[in-house]
């Protein structure tokens, strides 16, 4: 969501720029097919790649959401949308994008080998009650007025905050923390009643910390097996004073939103289908922009497979550690979501799909410099 400043946990963990590439990894689904690539975004005729994306219908639904919640976005980009559902209509084959209007821009990853990195978001669902009960002692704050610096996360543990600005209490200091990881969730009140959307209401603006790195450098977990279970797992064999003593090595602390009947929504302010949507870096990719991507497949327990599945996605959000060469994959509600997301740390290719005039320069942030002696230097 909007603001979501400390959701991608995995990619500030984690990050593997593999510049140089000499060893050239393959582990987290890293290919080569391109060679190097010398532009982030690189015009071809066509997509090295065979396959047909296996989400039409969930990409269809998507510019149905776009469309509905901003008209505004969806007419800056209703040639590309028209063009990529005719060449849908017709099979979908990726030799054939140009006789759509289509124009197809290769990523050039992280490595500049056409990786680009994926990692994953979901919206949790936590289990709360609107007074303290039992288990359920774990508060959850809406945003505080601002009178000068608001405290950090352990002064907040401590009480530091009033209780009036107390909007539940769940049964789990480490669910109320991914949640402020992924920047919202709903909440089962237990009284039968709908869940209730707690969307991101701000942060006390302190720095963000990852619990994650902290782990890594202790020893406690290996780099190699980061994840969001990986933490979760490290929790599970604690005592709630060790967990609580990790958590609050983040001093940063996100503040929700109470709505009622809201879904999902990105930055863009629109409704999020799972895995037709991503959060981007928009200085390089702008909101509304169609992706046509190479993700791999991962097992149950987060390893690469060899295989990959062509999808189309759309960038609708944003966040504080989606730079550049990477993207965020929205993989939707509760526990399987979150399974998912907690693994993906991995790479596949990416095309931009833009219809239109393809000569006009793809994105203003990327137009290329011409230099004194008149040749084209690509710009990074």
């Amino acid at each position: 969501m909007k603001g979501r400043w400390g959701k991608y946990l995995l990619g500030g963990l984690v990050i593997a720029i593999l510049a140089g590439c000499s060893s050239k990894p393959t582990d987290r689904g890293q290919q080569y097919k391109d060679g190097q690539l010398e532009q982030p975004l690189a015009l071809v005729n066509q997509p090295n790649t065979r396959g047909v994306p296996m989400n039409g219908n969930d990409y269809a639904n998507q510019l149905l959401e776009i469309q509905y919640a901003s008209p505004s976005l969806f007419n800056r980009n209703s040639s590309t949308y028209q063009a990529v559902k005719s060449w849908m209509a017709s099979g979908a084959d990726t030799r054939q994008l140009s006789q759509f209007g289509l124009s197809a821009y290769q990523m050039e990853g992280a490595d500049n080998y056409g990786n680009v990195q994926f990692t994953g978001y979901y919206t949790p669902v936590v289990q709360a009650r609107y007074t303290p009960q039992g288990e359920f002692r774990y508060p959850l704050y809406r945003m505080p007025p601002k009178r000068g610096r608001l405290p950090s996360r352990a002064g907040i543990y401590n009480g530091a905050l009033d209780d009036r600005y107390i909007i539940a209490y769940s049964n789990s200091l480490m669910d109320n923390f991914m949640m402020e990881v992924q920047g919202s969730g709903y909440v089962d009140f237990g009284n039968g009643q709908p869940l209730v959307f707690f969307g991101y209401g701000g942060k006390n603006g302190h720095a963000y910390r990852s619990i994650g790195r902290v782990l890594i450098d202790r020893g406690e977990v290996a780099k190699a097996d980061m994840s969001m279970q990986a933490i979760r797992k490290w929790a599970d064999s604690h005592s709630e004073a060790e967990v609580r003593e990790l958590l609050e090595q983040n001093p940063s602390f996100v503040f929700f939103r109470p709505e009622s009947f809201a879904p999902v929504k990105g930055a863009s302010a629109v409704p999020l289908i799972a895995k037709a949507s991503v959060a981007s870096d928009r200085s390089l990719i702008p909101a509304g922009t169609t992706l046509l991507a190479e993700v791999p497949l991962l097992d149950n327990k987060g390893k690469f497979t060899g295989k990959y599945e062509m999808r189309l996605m759309v960038a609708l959000d944003v966040g504080g550690a989606i730079k550049g060469q990477h993207f965020d994959i929205y993989q939707g509600i509760g526990p399987d979501a979150g399974h998912a997301a907690g693994f993906y740390n991995h790479y596949g290719r990416v095309w931009v799909l833009k219809g239109g005039n393809s000569g006009a320069p793809l994105f203003s942030a990327y137009r290329p410099k011409v230099s004194q002696s008149g040749g084209l230097l690509a710009t990074r």
